[in-house]
């Protein structure tokens, strides 16, 4: 890192260990770096669960007293709810499933936070994410000669996360932790003595901490009672709404199976009809598994995709990117043809893809053609 130009840097820190230490090497490598502590959510409405935005604040602005740079907090509650809250709820209430972290990244960290920092002279944001960042060849012919990589750390890769950022964003995003494994980063917190250096690492979604997605849900949108049906439409049992479902869902549906070790797994949810579909779980259960698919929102990280061409496309976080053959359909859509079956793809959900490391960016799935 001692090589790089140094840059004034805005570091978003969460007050966990992995942010905590994004900053740490962006001081040691000689940048100009400020931290700031993105204010998205308030447990105002009195939701069930913990939302530790408080004790968050106090150990981010600990770190950043510890590495001596300035830090702040900025109020994005507002925009937080009008561009991920509001994607959120809508996409739940349409029956598709949406994903807020990924919209956080393209719309706020890297968009609203960005035009606030652009403002303020810095050059860069920096993030804790998994990831890795590459410039290319500087003779390339491409007009955007930056690349994100997959995290060093397979386990702790965050790429997928970061599908949806489009080329502008790619150039002032910096990565200072994507190089290291877990144990590694626990290591330097210890050696750089930070307070964050034993912190558990969170589970939680972007906004809402440790709170559960089906309470939160439930808080912002009506429950919405139906039948349970199988594949025959036989009645077995009531859900409580088709938005705190989701396809391929094995447990919390109520369904209990008769058959020893084969558990009954969420196949439809069918929105005319307010009716969940559940069918037992195996190789070929119908509605389950699929090869092709259709994206919209098409979004590239770098040099846009326009022919058709294998890729690999990865259809969740921690779920494996399978190799695929995407084929443009004009107006920001396109089919995606994997060479073997994948389980529960889902309308709503977002699609990374990739050659190889590289991030080419990543899309939404809008329909699924079942096997």
């Amino acid at each position: 890192m001692t090589s790089e130009p140094k840059l004034k840097i805005l570091i978003a820190m969460s007050g966990g260990v992995d942010s905590s230490v994004a900053a740490a090497q962006l001081v040691r490598a000689g940048h100009d770096v400020s931290g700031v502590y993105m204010k998205n959510w308030i447990n105002e409405e009195n939701i069930i669960g913990h939302c530790p935005w408080e004790e968050d604040i106090v150990d981010a602005e600990a770190v950043a007293k510890q590495l001596g740079i300035p830090f702040r907090v900025v109020n994005l509650m507002t925009e937080y709810r009008e561009k991920v809250v509001k994607y959120l709820l809508e996409g739940y209430q349409a029956g598709i499933t949406p994903n807020p972290d990924v919209m956080c990244n393209r719309e706020m960290k890297f968009g609203v936070l960005w035009d606030w920092a652009s403002e303020q002279g810095f050059e860069a944001i920096a993030t804790g994410h998994y990831a890795r960042k590459t410039l290319l060849d500087p003779e390339s012919s491409t007009q955007h000669p930056a690349s994100i990589l997959r995290g060093a750390d397979p386990n702790k890769d965050q790429t997928y996360f970061l599908a949806m950022m489009q080329p502008h964003q790619v150039r002032i995003a910096q990565f200072p932790i994507g190089h290291l494994l877990k144990p590694e980063l626990r290591d330097l917190a210890r050696e750089f003595g930070l307070k964050t250096a034993e912190k558990k690492d969170s589970q939680g979604i972007c906004f809402i901490g440790q709170v559960k997605m089906e309470d939160f849900l439930r808080t912002f949108v009506p429950d919405k009672p139906g039948p349970i049906v199988n594949l025959e439409g036989k009645v077995l049992g009531e859900h409580r709404g088709l938005h705190l479902y989701t396809l391929g869902q094995r447990k919390g549906h109520g369904v209990a199976s008769p058959l020893h070790k084969q558990a009954y797994v969420v196949v439809a949810k069918r929105q005319p009809t307010n009716e969940l579909v559940v069918a037992i779980e195996s190789a070929d259960t119908p509605l389950l598994w699929a090869r092709k698919a259709v994206l919209h929102s098409i979004s590239s990280a770098g040099e846009p995709f326009n022919d058709e061409r294998l890729l690999q496309a990865q259809p969740r976080y921690r779920c494996p990117a399978g190799d695929a053959i995407f084929r443009t359909l004009g107006e920001g859509r396109a089919e995606l043809e994997y060479t073997e079956p994948q389980r529960a793809l889902t309308p709503g959900q977002i699609c990374a893809l990739y050659d190889g490391e590289r991030l080419l960016g990543g899309a939404v799935f809008e329909s699924i053609q079942h096997t």
